[in-house]
């Protein structure tokens, strides 16, 4: 029991000092490590587990669509969410036809935004010198 809530006290405070950046990369892990357990669950045909594990990654792809801003994103804004549109419906189709194909397609598709976001979020730790010649 201490463990678990030694276990959240770091948590809360990984998130408490994080940037945006890195927020929104700890929401693409949740989302992946969601899908992969809902995954995990099709094909041990835990059907209680596959769905819990898939709504929350609906859950966190949801919460992704909010925290876009339509207008200052424009059409990065949009294409992020045709994408998280994209996944979403790709996990709800997993969970309603005890699929894991859709997942592996979702995943995919987070994974490659996921690095993206990494490569942004190492480019502004570099000191101004680097990002100039990089």
């Amino acid at each position: 029991m201490a463990y678990s809530k030694f276990v959240q006290e770091y948590r809360k405070s990984s998130v408490n000092g994080a940037s945006p950046l890195q927020l929104v990369i700890m929401l693409y892990d949740g989302a992946l490590q969601r899908m992969e357990a809902g995954k995990h669950a099709i094909l041990q045909k835990d059907l209680q587990k596959q769905n819990q594990h898939l709504q929350q990654a609906q859950k966190i792809v949801m919460e992704l669509m909010s925290c876009l801003d339509m207008k200052k994103g424009e059409d990065v804004a949009k294409n992020l969410l045709s994408l998280y549109t994209y996944v979403l419906n790709q996990l709800i189709q997993a969970n309603v036809k005890d699929d894991p194909e859709p997942i592996d397609r979702s995943m995919r598709v987070l994974s490659d935004l996921r690095e993206s976001w990494v490569k942004i979020e190492q480019h502004k730790r570099m000191p101004q010198s680097e990002q100039i010649a990089s």
